[in-house]
């Protein structure tokens, strides 16, 4: 949706799919650096705004772009109408600025679809409290998460997410060249993706396509869409769907990576009950969230150094709070580091396969990569590492796994 042209071409798209018989909600963002200069506007009006009003700003971003959207479709002979979020209405919590979708209601949308043929051309990325008749929005990304809770809203067969890029990769492209691109991928190992450094989908669509079965379609807004058969059950992209719909689980679907983490260990902390909670609880407060937790053995029981991991950007603020508290704590000294890198390795399949971890560590040690901290869960397993060694680390644990036949 970054222009004109592009909101022409979003247009084909859904006259393609409207004259194949199908019923069409289209659910669109602003254009392109539109809500930039919305939040730049509000921040210079008074760095310290009214949450409130700051949500009727930048709302109206995704409301210019549905008018548009209308009006080219009406202008090439298809019957469509704009909606706003709160003419629905979508009903969200009152968190202004990042508010949670808790109902909508797309009775309206069914009917305008049986009885005019009419598509519903929505705002995204914004609602309404209604207790307050307030506009909410729902934070970056957020149109992902109205195209998810609509098609929930009207029992659509698929969500379709027009992207800039054409489907989910095994990992990024521009780090492994022979990465491939997945037909499907189940919604627990999207959803670790999307939390681990994947930036094709906002987690919280697809946490909501997970609980309401929403099968979610990625794709690419670039092809033609005279391209495309509309009768395809897939054409080009990936489905993220229920695990039940994947015949065969490979043991690993992907490698995601971020280098957006830093390192904080508190060295020659207590070693009693309560100082984890001395030592976490100040950091929650903050609303600083910590990630790989490592607390090495005590060898005199008197004392252990704790590592854990934050955002990059919370890591002054981290070592302030705890800084703040170290008396309460009673830890000797803080180390940290910024220059380190999470690496994923994620597959439904780990479930019914022993050593996947295993072969990852001799992996690593073989290319003389120290791990610093491991994490794991049921369907995927993380290392910490530096970040200088993150392509080299990525490249590796995509071969080993075969992501790149």
């Amino acid at each position: 949706m970054a222009d004109i042209d592009r909101i022409r071409n979003v247009a084909r798209h859904v006259q393609r799919e409207v004259n194949a018989g199908h019923e069409v909600a289209v659910v669109v963002s602003a254009m392109s650096g539109t809500t930039n200069q919305l939040v730049a506007w509000a921040r210079d009006a008074a760095p310290l705004h009214d949450a409130r009003e700051y949500d009727a700003v930048v709302a109206t971003g995704e409301q210019i772009t549905a008018g548009l959207l209308a009006i080219v479709l009406e202008d090439m002979g298809v019957n469509a109408r704009s909606w706003q979020g709160w003419q629905l209405p979508i009903l969200t919590s009152n968190a202004h600025g990042s508010a949670r979708i808790d109902d909508v209601n797309g009775e309206e949308l069914v009917k305008r679809f049986r009885e005019l043929g009419q598509v519903a051309v929505i705002a995204g990325f914004q609602g309404m409290h209604k207790e307050t008749g307030r506009i909410t929005t729902l934070g970056r990304g957020g149109s992902d998460t109205s195209a998810v809770a609509i098609a929930a809203a009207i029992h659509a067969d698929r969500c379709d997410i027009y992207t800039d890029v054409d489907g989910v990769y095994t990992t990024d492209p521009r780090v492994v060249p022979r990465a491939r691109r997945l037909e499907k991928i189940a919604y627990e190992e999207m959803l670790e993706m999307a939390s681990l450094g994947a930036k094709v989908m906002q987690v919280r669509s697809i946490e909501l396509g997970m609980v309401h079965n929403v099968r979610i379609f990625v794709r690419s807004s670039f092809d033609r869409p005279e391209d495309i058969d509309p009768h395809q059950n897939q054409p080009p992209g990936t489905l993220i769907c229920d695990e039940s719909e994947i015949m065969e689980h490979p043991v690993v679907s992907g490698i995601a990576f971020s280098r957006d983490e830093a390192q904080i260990s508190v060295r020659l902390v207590p070693d009693k009950p309560g100082v984890a909670a001395a030592i976490f609880g100040p950091l929650a407060d903050a609303n600083i969230n910590v990630d790989m937790i490592v607390q090495n053995v005590s060898p005199d029981g008197a004392t252990t150094d704790l590592t854990f991991t934050v955002p990059a950007a919370d890591y002054a603020r981290a070592n302030a709070v705890l800084v703040k508290s170290k008396d309460k704590i009673g830890y000797d000294h803080l180390d940290g580091s910024r220059e380190v890198a999470k690496i994923s390795v994620i597959g439904i399949g780990m479930r019914s396969h022993a050593g996947v971890a295993a072969q990852a560590f001799k992996a690593l040690a073989e290319r003389q990569i120290n791990i610093r901290a491991i994490t794991t869960s049921e369907i995927k397993f993380s290392v910490l590492i530096d970040t200088a060694y993150t392509e080299l680390a990525v490249r590796a644990l995509h071969s080993l796994y075969g992501l790149d036949k």
